[in-house]
Order: C-alpha cells, then sequence, then structure tokens
C-alpha cells in the first residue's frame, strides 16, 4: 500500500492528513484520484466504508485555487441530512491550511439563514436534493460557476424519490463541467442518467457487487416473531460484553419507534434515528454514539446511509432487509479499518426467500446460531404478524360497468320517441278512436 505522498498532494493537504491520522490511501482513493484529476467524468462502485469521501476530496481539493467568486465552483449532491454534516466536516479538516468556503444546506431548517450564507459567497456547496432545489427556485443560487458536480449515494437517493429533482438540477447546470458519480449498485435508472448527463464516463470498480466483506464474522438466529426478537436483543445487551458499539437496522420507523420502547430499561444505552425524529434529536443521536455514549443505534436505511459511524462492533439486522444488495450494505458498517466485525441477523419465517437470495448472492452460508433455552420464546404476534384470514364463501361483488364517455343532455329537437312503423300508430290511433265512443 503506497502513501498519501505518492499521491502528489499539496502541502496543506498533506498536513491536514497527518493531523487527522491519516497515512495510507484506502484501494478506492489510490484507483480514483489518478482519474478524477484527469479532469473525465467518472462513476465509482464502491460499498460503504471503503473511504469514497476522500477519494473525491482530496482530488478535487487539490486543483481547487483561491478565488472571490460568490457561485459555487464545486457542487456535492447527497441523500440526506447527516451525510451533509458530515461530509461539511470533512471539508473543513482537510482545509484547515486552505481559503476555501464550504457551507451545507437540507431541508429542516432555516432557509433564509442557508440564502444568507448561499449569497455571501462560497466555493463548496454540499446539499440534499429538495434544498437545492429550493435555493435555486429562490434564485439566491446560481450555478453558473459549477465545473465539479459529485453526486454521491446516489442509487440511495433515487429509492427515496429524488429522481425529478436530480433531473432538474442536472438540466441547468453548464454543460462544460467535471461529473463524479459514487454508488454502492447500478441499477436501470441510475444508468440511464449516466448515458444522457455523462461525457464517456470511465467506471472505477472497488469491489465486485454482493461479495462479502471477509474480515465481518457472519451469524443468524432463527426468531419467529418480534417479541421473541426483543427477548433475543434484551438477552445480548445482558450477557454479550463486547455488544460496545452496535449498530441495529430495522426496516421502517414505526418498529424502530416500538423497539425502543420494549427496551425501556436500556433507555439510557440506546438512540434512535429515523425521518420522523427532529434534526437536533438525530445529531444528538449519531454524536452520543460515536463518543460511546450510547452504545445501541437503532437505525432506519434511509438515515444511517452514508454516516461514517466509526469503530462499530456489531451490526444487528432485527430486521432482514427487502433487498438482498442492502444487507451487504448494512453489514459493511463494522469490520473497517483492518479490524473484524460481527454481523447477526434475527430471521424470521417470512424472511426465508431473501435469507436464501442473500447467501446465492454472497456464494456462502450464514452461519446459523441455536437459540439459549434462556430465550423466551413469545406467543405474541404484532398487528403485522397476525395472519389474515379470508373467508372463502364470501364470494366477490360483480363489478358494474359504468359508461366511460362523456354524457351531454339532447337537443329538443333531438328528442324523439319511438313510437313503431305506420301500421302499428294506425292500429293504436283506431283503438283509442273505438275506446272513447264506448264512453259516450
Amino acid at each position: 500500500m503506497g502513501t498519501f505522498y505518492e499521491l502528489n498532494l499539496s502541502k496543506p493537504l498533506l498536513k491536514a492528513l497527518a493531523d487527522i491520522g491519516f497515512e495510507n490511501p484506502t484501494t478506492i482513493q489510490e484507483k480514483a484520484y489518478p482519474v478524477i484529476m484527469s479532469g473525465k467524468d467518472v462513476v465509482v462502485i464502491a460499498q460503504t466504508g471503503t473511504g469514497k469521501t476522500l477519494s473525491y476530496l482530496l482530488p478535487i481539493l487539490r486543483q481547487l485555487t483561491y478565488s472571490e467568486l460568490r457561485h459555487p465552483r464545486v457542487l456535492i449532491i447527497v441523500p440526506t441530512r447527516e451525510l451533509v454534516v458530515q461530509v461539511v466536516s470533512e471539508i473543513e479538516k482537510l482545509t484547515v491550511y486552505m481559503s476555501l468556503r464550504v457551507f451545507g444546506v437540507y431541508g429542516a431548517s432555516n432557509i433564509n439563514t442557508q440564502k444568507q450564507k448561499v449569497y455571501d459567497g462560497l466555493d463548496i456547496l454540499v446539499a440534499t436534493p429538495g434544498r437545492l432545489i429550493d435555493l435555486t427556485l429562490s434564485r439566491t443560487l446560481q450555478f453558473s460557476a459549477v465545473k465539479k458536480l459529485v453526486i454521491d449515494e446516489v442509487d440511495e437517493m433515487l429509492n427515496l424519490g429524488f429522481r425529478s429533482q436530480l433531473l432538474k438540477i442536472l438540466e441547468i447546470l453548464p454543460l462544460k463541467r467535471q461529473n463524479l458519480m459514487f454508488s454502492a449498485t447500478l441499477n436501470e435508472d441510475v444508468e440511464l442518467m449516466i448515458e444522457k448527463y455523462f461525457n464517456v464516463p470511465e467506471y472505477v470498480e472497488v469491489i465486485t457487487r454482493g461479495t462479502p466483506l471477509e474480515k465481518i464474522i457472519q451469524q443468524a438466529f432463527l426468531v419467529p416473531n418480534f417479541y421473541t426478537k426483543v427477548n433475543l436483543l434484551k438477552w445480548l445487551l445482558l450477557n454479550e460484553v463486547d455488544f460496545t458499539k452496535v449498530l441495529l437496522f430495522v426496516n421502517n420507523k414505526k418498529i424502530a419507534d416500538d423497539l425502543e420502547k420494549e427496551l425501556s430499561e436500556f433507555e439510557r444505552e440506546i438512540g434512535v434515528i429515523h425521518s420522523n425524529k427532529s434534526q437536533p434529536n438525530r445529531f444528538a443521536s449519531v454524536n452520543q454514539f460515536q463518543t460511546g455514549e450510547v452504545r445501541l443505534l437503532i437505525a432506519t436505511d434511509v438515515i444511517a446511509r452514508g454516516l461514517d459511524l466509526k469503530d462499530v462492533t456489531h451490526v444487528i439486522n432485527f430486521d432482514i432487509p427487502k433487498d438482498a444488495n442492502a444487507y451487504t450494505h448494512r453489514i459493511g458498517r463494522t469490520g473497517r479499518a483492518d479490524k473484524t466485525g460481527i454481523a447477526v441477523s434475527f430471521i424470521s419465517p417470512k424472511d426465508k426467500e431473501v435469507h436464501n437470495q442473500i447467501e446465492l448472492m454472497m456464494n456462502k452460508k450464514i452461519n446459523i446460531i441455536k437459540l439459549s433455552k434462556l430465550i423466551k420464546i413469545s406467543d405474541q404476534l404484532t398487528s403485522d404478524e397476525i395472519p389474515v384470514v379470508r373467508d372463502k364463501n364470501l364470494k366477490k361483488a360483480k363489478k358494474i360497468s359504468l359508461p366511460t364517455g362523456a354524457f351531454h343532455e339532447k337537443k329538443d329537437k333531438n328528442k324523439k320517441v319511438q313510437l313503431g312503423g305506420k301500421r302499428r300508430q294506425e292500429k293504436q290511433r283506431r283503438a283509442m278512436i273505438k275506446s272513447i265512443q264506448k264512453r259516450k
């Protein structure tokens, strides 16, 4: 492995890296640096925990010189507020010996403060897509000076529904710019975006998608339901002395809140982050987890994606993710920086198909551990776990077909009544005359 000195970095960057304690670049940083420095459009496929943030920051900062322009020359788009704060923090550490202006913008915060900061002038802007659109619509932000665009965690951005915002931003950016895209996976939407907006990009792939990280010990328990999972988690927290920094994933915010209530006896040891939590609460939970004030952080994929959480000893999949690729993203949060990590999954009967897909994708079996007899198997089911019973004797109601065309009132001249042919009309006339004569 080489050193940062071999990358031809500037003295201010090398000094900042030394202050941080970084000596050797990761594989992705070594591979991506010369390609990005060449000015080409670049697509990097890399999993979480590979050091991709520095892989684009170092070459960008190496080439960025002092300027008094008000409008940003570098635009970095990320999916979540937490990631905005994290990227800005990394830039500030790296530019401590440089004269560069950086700021981050995201939703659920004072837009007027952000407008003023953008108006005052920036070199680098880090933003979530929604707030970026807000600032452009207010005409506070202009993209005329943007020379480099970074789209980080693009697959997660599309999963969060930011596709239309991303396309709007790509349409109004200057044509002459360098595009840098980072993603853990490539799907059809991402590839179509690359084809339309990138100029003959060079691909840098650090790890084959779906390949498990070798430094992670993977284990699983077969658990029938939510409340048995809670009992298992409590038992692990009480008995496993190595559970010092545990990142636990659930599939949605309701489960996160329900789990937090069930773990009330561990209240001081637990943090929770999901999209319904207030921004100060989310930042506080992450900071407490980073500093070791809490040892268990309950999170959804949406919030935890991209966060640089250091020294995670264990990852627990309280819920198995619906997508097999998401499993490798989750477990990749442990086993970093040459340390061994442990991933523990709670597998319920409904997870059998995804479990098989995960093992097939990794070409590796997950070690199944037998539940301790001390763990109570609960018969209690949540509303989502109660099977839906359908009465077979109930017949489906037939759908009534209604006319689909527009209805228009007929004009008087067209309101004709069918009275039959001439013979029929004559017969009716004679019958009416006879009836009148009889009455007389």
